[in-house]
């Protein structure tokens, strides 16, 4: 059985802003084996949630951890889900998978923490960027977990860049203000596409999950891995995307033809104003049509 705690003000976590300490309170900690370690879960509304409704699970992007639903969670749990988010593995507090570094080693921990959570429940599955690849490759290979995936900004899909985007370098820094701005930058070049959206709350969440990135050397991104396991899905498949995604600039329209190859493709849902982490960025919005997306059909 997992060991199970509410987390603490004693925590570590509670380093992180303000806006995550109400959610975190209400959290339940589990945790699942996974390498050496344990995958680590945060579990909303086991009590609350309503049976007839399949629980959600939240996959979040590269570099990354539970905190990238920080703003969706509450609107998920009040629409009557259960709603389980992991720390991938080698993200958060999370211990690295036992072999490999990308998203093709990530479903199986994944899927034996749903056995030990869940039984054999049928999930949706949502995931963004890095655990969009994750949510695909999880679906393929236990097509009985998926009621649905849904694809928020997912890589993988063999769509390259025009133009490389330029990260800048960090860890050298020592001043912290220099670390600060070089983190800035980033978030305006990759996640965000409003310069008003790159608050304190978005950079203190961005550098708490980047320090906690164990998982180097992740390349299936920038390839067409995602794309060819498309096909092979049973379930339904679903995309939300900020209509301004740095990965998509310009290449709106041949997204969706890629995810057409989906052999049950429903939708591409095109979030206005938002860049890749569009979850965040125009939380109202993505909110509503994610749940518009998990209720068609029920």
């Amino acid at each position: 059985m997992p060991r199970s705690t509410i987390l603490s003000a004693a925590n570590s976590e509670t380093q992180l802003p303000d806006e995550v300490l109400p959610l975190l309170k209400t959290a339940t900690r589990l945790e699942t084996p996974c390498g050496a370690g344990s995958v680590v879960w945060r579990v909303w509304g086991q009590e609350s949630s309503s049976r007839q409704l399949a629980p959600v699970l939240l996959l979040h992007g590269g570099s990354g951890s539970w905190t990238h639903w920080l703003r969706n969670i509450s609107a998920l749990v009040e629409s009557g889900r259960q709603v389980l988010v992991p720390d991938l593995p080698g993200f958060g507090d999370s211990a690295v998978p036992a072999h490999g570094t990308d998203a093709d080693v990530v479903p199986e921990p994944i899927e034996q923490g749903l056995q030990v959570l869940l039984g054999d429940a049928i999930c949706d599955l949502v995931g963004f960027s890095f655990g969009g690849m994750v949510a695909g490759f999880l679906a393929q290979r236990f097509p009985a977990r998926a009621a649905r995936v849904v694809l928020v900004g997912a890589p993988g899909l063999g769509l390259a860049l025009e133009q490389a985007i330029r990260l800048k370098a960090w860890r050298h820094l020592a001043d912290p203000a220099q670390r600060d701005a070089a983190h800035r930058n980033n978030l305006a070049a990759l996640m965000l596409y409003r310069q008003d959206a790159i608050t304190e709350t978005a950079l203190r969440l961005h550098v708490a999950n980047v320090l906690r990135d164990r998982m180097k050397g992740r390349s299936l991104s920038r390839t067409d891995a995602l794309a060819r396991a498309l096909p092979g899905l049973s379930c339904p498949v679903h995309a939300i995307y900020g209509s301004e995604d740095a990965l998509y600039q310009g290449k709106m329209d041949a997204l969706e033809a890629v995810l057409q190859q989906a052999g049950n493709f429903r939708a591409l849902r095109r979030i206005e104003a938002a860049g890749h982490w569009v979850q965040f960025e125009r939380a109202a919005a993505f909110n509503d049509a994610l749940l518009a997306t998990l209720n068609a059909g029920l």
